[in-house]
């Protein structure tokens, strides 16, 4: 069924007013600066492989991308090694844990499981190549702009905040380092993971991004392609086992999607080959996702019928 602009506008719009009254939750506390977010804030936008932006409520309004971010080194991986190298390395089973646990390493002698849990994710950024720290993280910076399909900047507050607060991530790099499963100098590893989760974001670039993945890997806003389309069912699949943390399997349940949610607030969902679902709002349930940002994507996926395993 082909969605007209006026369905979408509409769906967005009930989203968000239907959502807005949604102010359970609390902010992320364990990084200063995600504490100091207005918890107010909240803005959706629908992005589709056309380039048709439809938004609601603050969706320009930069916050930290935190682990949306994954998915994007992730995909800049794969184009490097390819997906059976990063299944064998890193891995692509959902862990049935927190996403910071370490006992989830310890229970699998130190191979991550999951590139979407913190200890996967500083696996995959060792895997970017690179002689030096900023090298590495060049790459992931460019990868992260093409696409958003414009420059993304690394936000120098969120990454002190977060740099002189990652105890418990370094602790992960070292117990990788010692399994052999951290493939480069696991403090650079850690480094420039907390780099990619401090780059700033609106919720339309969010929603750009999405729409790239949903587009077969071409940017809707720069027609330029970002990722091979080959790679685009390895990416969503990982978001679907493991994208909203321990709260994934229900997310697949009730709403059909591949997402992807950071405790900066932010929350996307893919529809492949049609569009894509950003939305952002800083208090986070139990489990670290966006309370508000839950609720206006599962709005707009049922709205529009997007549910993947609906007939």
């Amino acid at each position: 069924m082909k969605l007209s602009p006026q369905t979408i506008q509409a769906a967005v719009d009930a989203a968000h007013s239907s959502s807005a009254p949604n102010i359970g939750g609390a902010n992320a506390n364990y990084i200063p600066y995600l504490a100091s977010v207005p918890s107010e804030l909240f803005g959706v936008a629908v992005m589709t492989t056309d380039g048709r932006l439809y938004k609601a409520g603050d969706t320009d309004y930069a916050f930290a991308i935190e682990s949306i971010s994954k998915v994007f080194t992730l995909a800049l991986v794969t184009e490097l090694i390819g997906s059976e190298a990063v299944r064998q390395k890193v891995g692509t089973t959902p862990t049935g844990l927190p996403f910071n646990s370490v006992m989830a390493l310890e229970l699998h002698n130190g191979k991550p499981l999951s590139p979407l849990v913190n200890a996967g994710a500083i696996a995959i950024v060792s895997l970017v190549s690179g002689v030096s720290a900023d090298a590495c993280w060049a790459k992931i910076l460019d990868m992260q702009s093409r696409f958003a399909g414009r420059p993304i900047a690394l936000s120098d507050e969120i990454n002190q905040s977060e740099q002189t607060t990652n105890f418990h991530n370094r602790a992960i790099g070292w117990l990788l380092c010692s399994a052999g499963t951290c493939y480069s100098d696991p403090m650079r590893a850690v480094d420039v993971y907390t780099r990619q989760c401090s780059t700033l974001v609106t919720t339309t670039d969010l929603a750009v991004m999405g729409a790239t993945l949903a587009g077969g890997g071409v940017n809707p806003v720069t027609r330029l392609s970002v990722v091979a389309a080959a790679n685009i069912p390895h990416l969503l699949s990982e978001m679907t086992m493991e994208g909203l943390y321990t709260a994934s399997g229900d997310w697949a349940y009730q709403v059909g999607l591949p997402g992807k949610s950071g405790v900066g607030g932010g929350i996307l969902a893919v529809a492949p080959g049609k569009l894509a679902i950003a939305a952002f709002s800083p208090q986070l349930d139990l489990v670290g996702n966006s309370v508000r940002g839950q609720a206006a994507v599962a709005y707009i996926a049922k709205a529009l019928g997007l549910n993947l395993f609906g007939s």
